[in-house]
């Protein structure tokens, strides 16, 4: 049976075969071809003749590549020798300005394309402000150094930004990673042209007779970082100095800065950039160490010779023989920052008839032989400062047992006096920069540093700020719009609205009225907020509507009062802040040196009246005094916020809980 299969089989599957003549035949020429010996008569292996090997022919050039590698070459040649320079002689000025103009532009394209009703890709217009914020953030945050203090600037008028960019600004804190130590004595040698131990009388290894200093800083900020020393005579020092990139990058950071503003304002159409080289001088002054020791030696000044502050209020001594541009050596101070709370209140430990070392007193002595001892059997020890913590107790749970309403009726007659009295303005005064101290008798002391932001009011700027600020109190729409027609501002009521951080509820809310508007019915959610949005664009610009006319100043105080009311407003409200700052505004007017006396004396009147009318303000703040013992709601900071942030979404604006703090 299967061997009857296997023929039909085969049959079906026969492949038809070639000749054995050809097979051979073939594979004798492929072995020809390779030069391998078959079985013919003999014969050597010879190289092949000329006719053999045909005629010759040129090699295959590839001209294309050659020319693309070379480019390619010379490119990555040229980009890495400016990379090179960029870091070691710009400190990467360049690389940041070319992030700066990629970012921005980014953002820019992306507000044109999408900010609409219903924008074209990307989601909701939310979603486009978080996009601008988050990219904004990030260049701020990978720059670093002067655009940190950039950040500072825009932020002083956030609240009329979007949320997010609110919430962006909020977290940006002016703190940085300190230089090595290298890069310190670099920058001192630089400016003295001296070592640290020739400039400063210090020695790292114990020498008798020499002083010492801290190699890590106690203090490290994006623009500048603070070592402590005691010199050979005796006196403890703060020594602030420069980061050494800050010189080789502000020119570039600067120029960038007013360049991208230059484009924005002309993209957008919104009349700021007057603004912007006012605020890029102060900036550049912020970096001038030698314009910050002025700064803090005419603040001290007008200290001392105001009565009403002997007592309350300090600025540390600076040391002019050791400072320069980028250096700068001042008194050393032992007390407790502003925010911590919990230690101003916290019960005293430290004796009766004592207060904080070194307030009003010398600092208690520094044992130098125990302290060279120690730099000389580990000198790479970090902290070489006697703490001085013994007010605290044995558990450390001690405090300085002072009021919130003394210390900060002290922070608001300080800044008050500054704004309607001196026209001196320190433009910075966030908790950071408030040392509190406790005096021998028990009283609260506030130490101002950090005096590099200032702004300095004209006498004619001063008084009319000081009209304005009057005006607002008793509801005199008359002066209101006197002062701000003569400021070039058209939207008076949301100015003073700004002005107060609350609502102004005496003017005509003409801007508040057109920015409600009644044709809104029948709109979408999404049309209804776009719209508001274009109508607060607008009255930013009535705002900044003469731009020859706006007091710059204005943008730096405005800051100022801002930092103020946070801070106010975090201790609990203990004052009556608005009250504080109307009659300091009062008393101004009518204790002006440079008005007629008739003047003076008619002002003298007003100010009766006024103190008369401010008793309602009074009763209004122990109203909310009592709410908030009773614990039914917050103080009247807490209050005006909140009516604050009421008006401005009415007006399509979402304000921030930190908004306020600068």
């Amino acid at each position: 049976m299967l061997q009857s299969r296997i023929p039909a089989l085969s049959g079906r599957c026969r492949v038809p075969r070639l000749p054995t003549t050809s097979i051979l035949a073939s594979r004798g020429q492929w072995l020809a071809r390779r030069g391998v010996q078959t079985g013919g008569p003999f014969q050597p292996m010879r190289p092949p003749t000329p006719q053999e090997l045909g005629r010759p022919q040129a090699a295959k050039e590839y001209k294309r590549g050659r020319k693309w590698t070379r480019r390619f070459l010379w490119t990555a040649a040229v980009l890495g020798g400016v990379y090179v320079v960029d870091n070691q002689v710009y400190a990467a000025g360049l690389t940041r300005t070319a992030r700066t103009f990629g970012t921005t532009l980014l953002v820019a394209l992306d507000y044109k394309i999408n900010f609409r009703a219903e924008p074209w890709f990307g989601g909701s217009v939310s979603d486009l402000h978080h996009r601008g914020a988050e990219r904004m953030s990030t260049l701020l945050r990978e720059n670093g150094g002067l655009y940190l203090k950039m950040g500072q600037a825009i932020a002083m008028q956030s609240a009329m930004l979007p949320p997010a960019f609110q919430q962006m600004f909020s977290r940006m804190f002016d703190d940085a990673p300190q230089d090595d130590w290298r890069d310190v004595e670099a920058v001192i040698r630089e400016d003295f042209g001296k070592s640290v131990e020739e400039v400063f009388g210090v020695s790292f290894t114990g020498k008798p007779g020499y002083g010492v200093m801290e190699k890590k800083a106690r203090a490290s900020a994006s623009v500048a970082q603070v070592h402590w020393a005691r010199l050979p005579d005796g006196r403890e020092v703060a020594i602030k100095v420069q980061k050494r990139e800050i010189a080789k990058q502000i020119s570039w950071d600067l120029w960038a800065f007013k360049s991208v503003a230059w484009i924005y304002s002309k993209w957008f159409d919104i009349p700021f950039y007057s603004l912007v080289p006012y605020m890029a001088e102060r900036l550049e002054l912020e970096t001038d160490f030698i314009n910050e020791a002025k700064n803090s030696e005419t603040m001290r000044e007008l200290i001392n010779n105001e009565k009403s502050m002997r007592g309350r209020v300090y600025v540390p001594t600076t040391y002019p023989e050791l400072t320069s541009r980028r250096v700068m050596t001042a008194e050393w101070i032992e007390g407790v920052r502003l925010w911590d709370k919990k230690t101003l209140t916290g019960r005293w430990l430290g004796g009766r008839g004592k207060g904080t070392p070194g307030a009003r007193v010398p600092l208690p002595e520094v044992d130098m032989d125990a302290i060279r001892r120690e730099v000389r059997t580990q000198p790479h020890q970090d902290k070489l400062k006697p703490e001085r913590q013994e007010w605290k107790g044995r558990r450390s749970q001690g405090g300085l047992g002072l009021s919130t309403k003394e210390v900060m009726g002290t922070v608001i007659d300080l800044f008050a006096a500054q704004i309607f009295k001196w026209g001196v303005v320190h433009c910075d005064p966030h908790p950071g920069n408030l040392f509190i101290r406790r005096l021998p008798s028990g009283r609260a002391e506030v130490v101002l540093i950090d005096h590099g932001l200032y702004v300095y009011m004209s006498p004619e700027f001063r008084n009319q700020y000081a009209e304005f600020w009057k005006a607002l109190m008793t509801f005199d729409n008359a002066t209101i719009a006197r002062v701000t027609e003569q400021w070039g501002i058209k939207a008076a009521d949301l100015f003073a609205s700004a002005t107060l951080m609350k609502p102004y509820e005496g003017g005509s809310q003409s801007t508040k009225n057109g920015i409600l508007m009644k044709d809104m019915e029948g709109k979408t959610a999404a049309e209804r907020h776009h719209e508001m949005e274009q109508k607060m664009k607008q009255g930013l610009r009535d705002i900044l509507a003469d731009e020859d006319k706006w007091p710059k100043e204005l943008l730096f105080i405005g800051r100022n009062m801002r930092i103020v009311q946070a801070n106010n407003q975090y201790m609990g409200s203990p004052v009556n802040r608005v009250k504080m700052m109307g009659e300091w505004a009062s008393r101004s007017l009518f204790q002006d040196a440079s008005l007629g006396w008739r003047a003076r004396a008619h002002n003298a009147w007003r100010h009766v009246i006024f103190k008369a009318v401010m008793t309602a303000s009074d009763v209004a703040f122990y109203v909310f005094k009592i709410r908030q013992w009773l614990g039914l709601g917050g103080g009247m900071e807490d209050e005006m916020e909140k009516r604050m942030k009421d008006m401005a979404q009415d007006m399509g604006l979402e304000l921030q809980n930190d908004v306020f703090s600068g």
